[in-house]
């Protein structure tokens, strides 16, 4: 069993600076994305903003919890977020990710060992430990689309170029 330090490293690892289980992290992975690719879809995938809203809709839902406040988060509401309409909105988003990922991880980092297994607000949602593994899952899982979304949207752009210049 993971000790809290090590998950918040984990949790550091997915967000902010890590490199190994997927070769890449939020911060790194959203760097170089601006708001019209943010929010541009390919078929009935969601778009690279949808996924970011919703992995920090989570994050910040069970930070809440972490913090001593109430688990307020519904997943029918998990994409429910407003458009993004400029660059701004964008860097808003990811921002807040960011920011809301490192005192998730300072907060995890400060959880009493103990406390890791005792009921997550409700017994029926699992232990803290629960929670906090699955916030790195979910966080991984979505890591991986939204890399595989971010390329088919660069190539694509890159072949709509071609055959413009032609």
């Amino acid at each position: 069993m993971e000790h809290p330090s090590q998950l918040a490293s984990r949790i550091r690892e997915v967000f902010l600076d890590g490199r190994w289980i997927a070769n890449t992290n939020y911060q790194t992975l959203l760097s170089d994305v601006h708001w019209p690719l943010a929010v541009r879809t390919i078929g009935s995938l969601n778009s690279i903003a949808a996924l970011t809203y919703h992995v920090r809709y989570y994050l910040l839902g069970v930070l809440r919890v972490l913090e001593g406040g109430t688990l307020d988060i519904r997943d029918r509401y998990s994409f429910d977020f407003p458009a993004l309409t400029c660059e701004e909105d964008w860097i808003d988003l990811k921002s807040t990710l960011l920011t809301g990922a490192t005192a998730f991880a300072q907060t995890v980092g400060q959880i009493p060992q103990e406390k890791l297994e005792s009921a997550f607000a409700d017994p029926q949602y699992g232990t803290y430990r629960r929670n906090i593994e699955g916030i790195i899952e979910h966080s991984y899982y979505h890591l991986g689309q939204i890399s595989l979304i971010k390329k088919q949207l660069i190539e694509a752009q890159i072949t709509r170029t071609a055959f413009t210049e032609e």
